[in-house]
Protein backbone atom coordinates (compact mmCIF):
# COMPACT_ATOMS: atom_id res chain seq x y z
CA UNK A 1 0.00 0.00 0.00
CA UNK A 2 1.42 3.73 -1.03
CA UNK A 3 -0.77 6.53 0.26
CA UNK A 4 0.56 9.53 1.34
CA UNK A 5 -1.53 12.55 2.66
CA UNK A 6 0.00 15.65 3.44
CA UNK A 7 -1.47 19.35 5.20
CA UNK A 8 1.12 21.92 4.68
CA UNK A 9 2.38 25.25 3.30
CA UNK A 10 3.93 26.12 0.21
CA UNK A 11 7.21 26.98 0.69
CA UNK A 12 7.72 28.78 -2.90
CA UNK A 13 5.17 29.46 -5.98
CA UNK A 14 4.22 26.52 -7.71
CA UNK A 15 6.48 25.80 -11.01
CA UNK A 16 4.66 24.81 -14.23
CA UNK A 17 6.51 23.15 -17.05
CA UNK A 18 5.33 21.46 -19.69
CA UNK A 19 6.70 17.97 -21.10
CA UNK A 20 7.84 18.35 -24.67
CA UNK A 21 6.93 15.46 -26.22
CA UNK A 22 2.85 15.63 -25.36
CA UNK A 23 2.74 18.98 -23.66
CA UNK A 24 1.49 17.80 -20.64
CA UNK A 25 1.39 20.19 -18.16
CA UNK A 26 3.81 18.91 -14.76
CA UNK A 27 3.60 21.22 -11.64
CA UNK A 28 6.25 21.07 -8.70
CA UNK A 29 6.33 22.81 -5.29
CA UNK A 30 7.54 21.88 -1.99
CA UNK A 31 5.15 21.97 1.32
CA UNK A 32 6.54 22.42 4.78
CA UNK A 33 4.36 20.14 6.77
CA UNK A 34 4.78 20.57 10.64
CA UNK A 35 6.45 18.13 12.61
CA UNK A 36 4.27 16.56 15.69
CA UNK A 37 5.69 17.98 18.16
CA UNK A 38 5.33 19.53 22.20
CA UNK A 39 5.45 23.36 22.58
CA UNK A 40 8.94 22.76 25.09
CA UNK A 41 10.23 20.63 22.33
CA UNK A 42 9.78 22.88 19.23
CA UNK A 43 10.89 25.83 21.15
CA UNK A 44 13.48 23.92 21.88
CA UNK A 45 14.57 23.00 18.33
CA UNK A 46 13.82 26.62 16.93
CA UNK A 47 16.52 28.26 19.92
CA UNK A 48 18.78 25.50 18.31
CA UNK A 49 18.12 27.00 14.52
CA UNK A 50 16.68 22.96 14.04
CA UNK A 51 13.78 22.45 11.44
CA UNK A 52 10.56 21.84 13.77
CA UNK A 53 9.09 20.76 9.56
CA UNK A 54 9.80 18.46 7.33
CA UNK A 55 10.00 19.93 3.94
CA UNK A 56 8.29 17.36 0.78
CA UNK A 57 8.82 17.67 -2.56
CA UNK A 58 5.02 17.52 -4.46
CA UNK A 59 4.71 16.47 -8.62
CA UNK A 60 1.57 17.59 -10.23
CA UNK A 61 0.14 16.31 -13.62
CA UNK A 62 -2.17 17.30 -16.13
CA UNK A 63 -5.09 20.13 -15.87
CA UNK A 64 -4.73 19.87 -11.79
CA UNK A 65 -1.35 20.78 -12.44
CA UNK A 66 -2.27 23.57 -14.01
CA UNK A 67 -4.91 24.68 -12.02
CA UNK A 68 -2.21 24.80 -9.07
CA UNK A 69 0.25 26.61 -10.75
CA UNK A 70 -2.92 29.32 -10.95
CA UNK A 71 -4.40 29.52 -7.47
CA UNK A 72 -1.46 28.54 -5.20
CA UNK A 73 1.33 30.51 -4.21
CA UNK A 74 3.65 30.67 -1.75
CA UNK A 75 2.27 30.54 1.94
CA UNK A 76 -0.98 28.79 1.29
CA UNK A 77 -2.35 25.61 3.36
CA UNK A 78 -2.93 22.92 1.13
CA UNK A 79 -3.61 19.27 1.53
CA UNK A 80 -1.77 16.71 -0.53
CA UNK A 81 -2.63 13.35 -1.29
CA UNK A 82 -1.07 11.04 -3.66
CA UNK A 83 1.99 8.23 -3.99
CA UNK A 84 5.20 8.58 -2.87
CA UNK A 85 7.83 7.95 -5.51
CA UNK A 86 11.71 7.24 -5.66
CA UNK A 87 13.19 7.84 -8.86
CA UNK A 88 17.21 8.44 -9.77
CA UNK A 89 18.44 10.58 -12.96
CA UNK A 90 21.73 11.60 -13.97
CA UNK A 91 22.93 15.22 -14.09
CA UNK A 92 24.51 17.26 -15.90
CA UNK A 93 27.90 16.76 -14.26
CA UNK A 94 27.54 13.04 -14.83
CA UNK A 95 26.43 12.10 -11.44
CA UNK A 96 23.58 10.15 -10.50
CA UNK A 97 20.52 12.22 -8.11
CA UNK A 98 18.02 10.17 -6.05
CA UNK A 99 14.85 11.97 -5.67
CA UNK A 100 11.64 10.88 -3.67
CA UNK A 101 8.79 12.99 -3.83
CA UNK A 102 4.85 12.47 -3.49
CA UNK A 103 2.96 12.25 -7.15
CA UNK A 104 -0.57 13.72 -6.27
CA UNK A 105 -3.61 12.21 -7.26
CA UNK A 106 -5.64 15.14 -5.49
CA UNK A 107 -4.77 18.61 -4.27
CA UNK A 108 -7.31 20.65 -1.78
CA UNK A 109 -6.49 23.98 -1.38
CA UNK A 110 -7.34 25.22 1.73
CA UNK A 111 -6.60 28.58 1.53
CA UNK A 112 -7.57 30.99 -1.05
CA UNK A 113 -6.28 34.60 -2.31
CA UNK A 114 -3.19 36.47 -0.73
CA UNK A 115 -2.49 35.73 3.16
CA UNK A 116 -1.98 39.37 3.24
CA UNK A 117 -4.62 40.92 1.79
CA UNK A 118 -7.35 42.58 3.88
CA UNK A 119 -9.95 40.21 1.97
CA UNK A 120 -8.21 36.97 2.34
CA UNK A 121 -10.72 34.31 3.16
CA UNK A 122 -13.44 37.08 2.11
CA UNK A 123 -14.95 34.80 -0.28
CA UNK A 124 -16.17 32.57 2.40
CA UNK A 125 -18.10 35.36 4.07
CA UNK A 126 -17.79 36.18 8.46
CA UNK A 127 -19.84 34.67 10.47
CA UNK A 128 -21.75 36.99 10.68
CA UNK A 129 -22.34 37.23 6.85
CA UNK A 130 -25.79 36.22 5.00
CA UNK A 131 -25.63 32.79 3.17
CA UNK A 132 -26.91 33.66 0.12
CA UNK A 133 -28.19 31.03 -2.38
CA UNK A 134 -27.57 28.02 0.41
CA UNK A 135 -31.56 27.15 2.07
CA UNK A 136 -31.65 26.28 5.67
CA UNK A 137 -28.52 28.29 7.15
CA UNK A 138 -28.33 31.44 8.55
CA UNK A 139 -25.95 33.29 11.06
CA UNK A 140 -26.94 31.88 15.28
CA UNK A 141 -26.91 35.17 17.44
CA UNK A 142 -25.17 33.04 20.28
CA UNK A 143 -24.61 29.76 21.56
CA UNK A 144 -28.37 29.16 22.66
CA UNK A 145 -29.60 28.03 19.70
CA UNK A 146 -26.95 25.35 19.28
CA UNK A 147 -28.43 21.78 19.76
CA UNK A 148 -25.68 20.29 21.63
Amino acid sequence: MNIVMLIGRLTRDPELRYVASTATPVTTFTLAVDKELSKEKKQEMESKGQPTADFINVVVWGRQAESCANYLKKGILTAVSGRLQSRSYEGKDGIRRYVTEVVATRVEFLEWGNREDSSFGSQFGSGDADFPGIDGFEPLDGDDNIPF
